[in-house]
């Protein structure tokens, strides 16, 4: 998938070795082999590849078994549940077929899904029924469950609630503000901030930011998409975490080497070591 940007140069190395703990390696117009060296130059020497829909999410599983720094999550993205669909028996194999992607050892979280209310491609009652669904697998499985949640945070938290939310959850790409940050801390939820925190129109983002515990902190790209700024309107990639990183240490007025190792070890305790 080329988005036709040109790539966002090398950041400077952080102090101490962090996790993307969100991108999508598949996406991303360089070979990820070359992608993941130059996040390592840049210190971000572990990558979680996240998968949209049955074919790459099997694609991710694939590259985290053969790549030490590289783990998977795996299921069908909200936008894609209307292809995925079809007959009730091509849903069930569809998600069969994600339950047992996530019996691999290399696939750490059952995810993307949520819901995305942005769009209009996928009806909400429909989304909301795979979700659903993903949260059965993740708990089955006892993985995190890494949650996309776009104009949908009360639906998001509500169906949580009444299904029964899997140990771990992941807040991808956080949205909220300072008070649904808060919320999903009292719930024990890990929140994942990507370079929309840079962005000028994100105060009430940084505002969640700066509320956080430390230990429900994870940074992300969600490359190839949203590369923070100085770099924005380029095509992202891992490396870029850096920049994130140091912005959220600024508005948290951390110590960057600290918060490095608070992100380390949250990535750790959610996704397993490795």
């Amino acid at each position: 998938m080329s988005l036709g940007r040109p790539p966002a140069p090398p950041p400077d190395p952080l102090p101490e070795p962090v996790c993307d703990s969100h991108c999508h390696l598949d996406m991303i117009d360089e070979p990820a082999s070359q992608v993941l060296g130059e996040a390592a130059a840049a210190g971000v020497t572990r990558v979680v590849t996240v998968g949209c829909d049955v074919a790459s999410s099997r694609w991710a599983a694939g590259l985290a078994a053969a790549q030490p720094g590289v783990y998977a999550a795996v299921a069908i993205h909200p936008n894609e549940t209307p292809a995925a669909a079809g007959t009730a028996a091509q849903r069930d194999e569809a998600l069969a077929q994600i339950a047992a992607l996530a019996g691999q050892a290399r696939v750490r979280a059952v995810g993307e899904t949520g819901l995305d209310y942005y769009r209009d491609s996928a009806p909400p009652a429909l989304q909301q029924e795979w979700f659903r669904a993903h949260i059965e697998i993740a708990k089955t499985a006892g993985l995190p469950l890494m949650i996309h949640d776009r104009d949908a945070h009360a639906d998001v938290l509500k169906i949580l609630a009444d299904a029964g939310a899997p140990e771990r959850v992941i807040f991808h790409c956080f949205s909220g503000d300072a008070e649904m940050a808060r919320a999903c801390a009292r719930a024990g939820y890990v929140l994942s901030f990507a370079g929309t925190v840079t962005f000028g129109s994100a105060g009430a983002l940084r505002e969640a930011a700066a509320v956080v515990p430390a230990d429900l902190l994870l940074v992300e790209t969600d490359a190839p998409f949203l590369a923070p700024v100085p770099n924005r309107g380029k095509a992202n990639a891992p490396a870029q975490v850096a920049h994130t990183l140091r912005a959220i240490a600024q508005i948290r007025q951390d110590d960057v080497a600290e918060l490095c190792a608070d992100v380390a070890a949250t990535a750790e305790r959610v996704f397993g070591f490795w």
